[in-house]
């Protein structure tokens, strides 16, 4: 069926795309349908009194025949009517018949012809007039005519002895009574040649007139549909541009009836359109300018704040216990100050469109080694073992190492901060044209709505509860921005108490458009997938890589062991022949949109972390 319906997609999609085509269509169909139910209803009627017309005729026509004809037969019964002899009388009945049906048929050549049967059909044959043989009368006639004494009619196709062709005709007989008072039937067959002309020219000007006025018809529709469709034809195609960002494209208005008022307000809506987005970039550019002026003022003055602040943290020990811990907490803060005024000065780079990408051939399990490196203290005092799977073959991509490392800091710093002291699991995959780096952790997760939202500048979970992490609220933001920066996504997948995983995947060349990601979006030990394993299911699409229970850490405070990837070694190749590059991004994948509003938030310094405060905050 494939080969049948391929070459009928181009006018499938012409009909669903044209409107003018479709009302033009209808119109004609609509008016054809109308037009044959008209020709139906003018030739049944003209059908109808023309046969009317010609039964009158042919009952007039046929009565005075059948009283010339009984007048005949009474004369010659009359006294005297005889005449001559016997056997004059004898020859008389036996030729009075034919000469009766010469003689009424001779007033109507071509008109009628006249049939004269024997009431018994097999004492005399039957006598008729132009070759018109007997078997034209229907037996069901004769019956009629035999049972009453009145005229009675039918049509019928009468038959020729000479080789004419039959034709339609009316039959129309009575019963009557020869010289010897002998019942007869006397018949008179009407052709019907003359209606069937009459009806044909009819039937020939009702088709030209409907045809015509079909197409007259469809060219009005044509004509009219036109003057709609064509305005909106150029709104649409300038509100395509518009959205394409070509403001100043405008609709020609000429009139005042109601499509050129549609016309103007639709340029007065482009217009103030125009105008607001103007004042909006406008004010955007403000504002960027001010956090980029306001980041740049801010720095003299933290200089000298901070220089001054060093000089009080190296001599607290000279002080009392309160100034001495007044000088820790102001360092401390001083800390956090300097990161969020590097945030916002990058942000400030990423919304002015300044920012670079220095993309270079890198391996990322180096970069994931330093950054791994970089949370091992943090990660010690939160009782938290950071494991690595996927690393024993190369993985590598075209890309900025600083910005990727900045990316997965904050990845493996925020799985650490919330992870509750549990395992944090950090997987690289490749396979196809993109290389994917995942964090998993099983810590507090993230509820419903939270994938996408965590993203956004200072967002936090819970806003009631202050900052007191170190974060900045912008390091998820730079993140996401980061990603996109190379072409790549920045996703959230978690639930509520069964920990999170994002995921970054990168094209392994940097003008390489992603199709899909080596690694699935939800992980295979999440809740769902449990309990889809226990019930004999199948795992939700997209999980490929096997997970193992790993025993409680020490000191974890009788903690449950939890599943995440185990480390054992993987044969060359497998992970690429088990994963396809093109599908899409696993099962509970939140992409993050490419849109200029809700930019997300945060990143973590790691060497401004205090272990002792906790936060639900995600987003730092």
């Amino acid at each position: 069926m494939r080969w049948v319906r391929r070459p009928l997609l181009p006018a499938v999609r012409l009909w669903r795309r044209n409107l003018q085509l479709r009302v033009v269509a209808g119109t004609l169909l609509m008016s054809l349908g109308v037009v044959l139910l008209l020709g139906l209803v003018v030739i049944g009627q003209v059908r109808n009194g023309l046969l009317d017309a010609k039964g009158k005729a042919a009952q007039t026509q046929a009565a005075g025949g059948f009283a010339a004809a009984q007048e005949k037969a009474n004369a010659l019964l009359s006294p005297g009517g005889q005449g001559g002899d016997a056997a004059d009388g004898t020859s008389a009945n036996n030729s009075w018949r034919t000469e009766l049906v010469d003689q009424l048929a001779s007033g109507g050549k071509n008109a009628f012809n006249v049939v004269a049967l024997s009431a018994d059909e097999g004492s005399r044959a039957p006598r008729g007039s132009g070759s018109v043989e007997a078997a034209s009368i229907p037996q069901s006639l004769r019956d009629s005519v035999n049972k009453g004494p009145g005229a009675f009619q039918t049509y019928s196709l009468i038959q020729y002895a000479n080789g004419q062709e039959p034709q339609p005709g009316l039959v129309v007989g009575k019963r009557l009574y020869d010289i010897d008072h002998n019942p007869y039937q006397l018949y008179y067959l009407f052709p019907l040649t003359q209606e069937e002309k009459s009806l044909t020219l009819v039937k020939g000007t009702l088709a030209t007139a409907g045809l015509f006025v079909v197409v007259l018809l469809g060219a009005i529709a044509w004509f009219v549909v036109r003057q709609v469709v064509t305005p909106v034809r150029m709104a649409a195609g300038i509100a395509e541009r518009l959205s394409a960002g070509r403001l100043q494209e405008r609709m020609k208005v000429t009139g005042e009836d109601d499509i050129a008022r549609l016309g103007e307000a639709f340029n007065k809506m482009a217009q103030n359109l125009q105008l607001k987005i103007q004042q909006l970039e406008e004010l955007s550019r403000m504002q960027r300018r001010f956090v980029s002026d306001v980041s740049h003022e801010l720095r003299t003055p933290l200089t000298t704040v901070r220089m001054a602040a060093d000089v009080i943290h190296e001599a607290r020990g000279d002080f009392d216990p309160v100034t001495a811990r007044s000088a820790e907490l102001l360092g401390d803060q001083l800390d956090r100050f300097e990161s969020l005024l590097s945030d916002l000065l990058e942000i400030s780079r990423f919304d002015a469109g300044a920012a670079a990408l220095e993309a270079e051939p890198i391996d990322l399990r180096q970069v994931v080694r330093s950054v791994i490196g970089g949370a091992e203290p943090l990660a010690e005092r939160k009782g938290t073992r950071i494991r690595v799977v996927g690393d024993d073959q190369p993985v590598i991509a075209e890309a900025d190492a600083r910005r990727v490392e900045r990316v997965l800091r904050n990845l493996v710093v925020n799985a650490v901060e919330h992870g509750e002291g549990r395992d944090v699991v950090v997987r690289m995959a490749a396979a196809g044209g993109a290389v994917a780096v995942a964090v998993r952790d099983y810590g507090v997760g993230l509820k419903p709505g939270e994938a996408t939202r965590v993203f956004n500048r200072f967002w936090r979970a819970d806003p009631a509860r202050a900052r007191t992490t170190g974060g900045t609220g912008l390091g998820l933001s730079i993140a996401v921005e980061d990603a996109r920066l190379h072409g790549g996504w920045l996703q959230a997948w978690g639930e509520p108490g069964g920990g999170s995983q994002f995921r970054l995947t990168l094209p392994r060349t940097a003008d390489e458009a992603l199709r899909g990601s080596p690694i699935p979006l939800e992980p295979e030990d999440s809740r769902r997938n449990r309990e889809n394993q226990e019930r004999g299911a199948a795992p939700t699409a997209g999980s490929r890589h096997r997970l193992t229970a790993v025993p409680a850490q020490p000191g974890g405070g009788g903690r449950s062991a939890l599943p995440v990837a185990s480390r054992a070694p993987v044969a060359p190749g497998t992970a690429s022949a088990s994963v396809n590059p093109a599908a899409l991004p696993g099962s509970g994948a939140r992409v993050v949109a490419r849109a200029a509003e809700g930019r997300p938030g945060g990143e973590i310094n790691a060497a401004a972390q205090d272990p002792e405060r906790e936060d639900t905050h995600r987003g730092h």
